[in-house]
């Protein structure tokens, strides 16, 4: 279907393709019997149904999380395992001072970890499936207001946005139960959804 049509919920005119209005945000799908609306002589325009949205909660997206911090962990175990086992050997046998032989095992396990998160998700959510693997497995994804898919610096702005989500008790995080759009602070921060497909 080509041309326009308006949201049902606040009335802004759309591309006929469009999945979320791009006012309000609000989901839209072409009702069951579309009703043409004629104002002034105008061709008859469609009236589409806007159509609230599910959205990832809470609890759900916190069981996601945890799964997907044990899929990384299980990817990284290999490599930390061996700087840790360097580092830790290192520090007994090298004539270099400890603390260079502890960065070189515990400094590195630490990047690698920080790296492989942040790669992991910002990789993932912008890619095809616009979800991480603990998030696939409840049927949800990150997408823009608009429905669209993510970059990858729109991704990565997310992941480091959760630092400002944990601070202070994890409010950030515990935002996701109240919100009307279940939006933590690093979903608003980064201008994202998670809708459940």
């Amino acid at each position: 279907m080509n041309g326009t049509f308006y949201c049902n919920k606040c009335g802004a005119p759309n591309p006929a393709n469009a999945q979320f209005c791009s006012r309000c945000g609000a989901s839209v799908a072409v009702a069951a019997t579309p009703v043409y609306v004629t104002q002034g002589g105008s061709a008859p325009a469609p009236i589409m149904a806007a159509v609230t949205p599910r959205y990832g909660g809470f609890w759900i997206r916190v069981v996601a999380a945890i799964i997907d911090w044990v899929l990384i962990r299980i990817v990284i175990f290999p490599l930390t395992a061996v700087f840790g086992g360097l580092g830790l050997v290192g520090s007994m046998t090298s004539p270099f001072p400890h603390a260079a032989m502890h960065f070189f095992g515990g400094g590195l396990v630490f990047i690698l970890a920080i790296a492989g998160n942040w790669l992991y998700e910002a990789f993932m959510l912008s890619s095809s499936y616009q979800a991480t693997l603990g998030k696939m497995i409840f049927g949800m994804r990150v997408t823009d207001l608009f429905g669209n898919r993510i970059s990858f610096a729109r991704a990565t702005g997310r992941h480091f946005a959760k630092i400002l989500s944990g601070m202070l008790l994890c409010i950030g995080f515990i935002m996701v139960a109240f919100t009307e759009r279940k939006q933590g602070l690093h979903d608003m921060i980064a201008g994202t959804l998670v809708p459940i497909r």
